[in-house]
């Protein structure tokens, strides 16, 4: 259902922002206001634009968003307070915490309507660390610099 939804909502944002490039180069002067001069099959066209907007939205739930490991060791307590730290200091608030899973948004107002309120990032407990979950592009920068701040955590710790 979740990726259904992001699909939409993909769908309505590339469209909202084709049309709003549309209206500014009509605005402009650029682009003449009628759509048969516009396009060259005119409404055709559009249907056509519309078609592709929604086999890309369809298509990029599946690549935009991914699951990584974050290697950390170490008592959960520990873990999740450096965790918390880490993610407060990149924007992340802690939203939701079920058993020794959490779940961040953005605080950024900007950063949640451009990724379209799908700014989520969840670390659920694994054996041996996290499983960092969210937009692949923020995962994937989060989750090395994440198990670098544990693995300072735990060499503190040794110390």
């Amino acid at each position: 259902m979740r990726y259904i939804i992001r699909a939409i909502k993909y769908f309505l944002y590339i469209s909202v922002l084709f049309s709003l490039i549309i209206g500014i180069l009509v605005l402009a002067g650029v682009v003449s206001a009628d759509i048969n001069v516009m396009f060259k099959n005119g409404w055709k066209s559009v249907g056509y634009i519309l078609l592709l907007f929604a086999a890309v939205a369809a298509v990029y739930p599946n690549f935009g968003y991914g699951k990584f490991a974050v290697n950390a060791g170490g008592e959960y307590k520990e873990l999740r307070d450096k965790a918390v730290a880490f993610m407060e200091s990149r924007h992340y608030v802690l939203e939701k915490e079920e058993g020794e899973d959490m779940s961040f948004r953005s605080t950024r107002a900007a950063d949640r309507i451009l990724k379209v309120w799908e700014d989520r990032i969840t670390l659920k407990r694994r054996l041996g660390g996290f499983e960092i979950e969210g937009l692949t592009r923020d995962t994937a920068r989060l989750r090395s610099a994440l198990e670098k701040a544990l693995e300072r955590a735990e060499d503190t710790e040794e110390n």
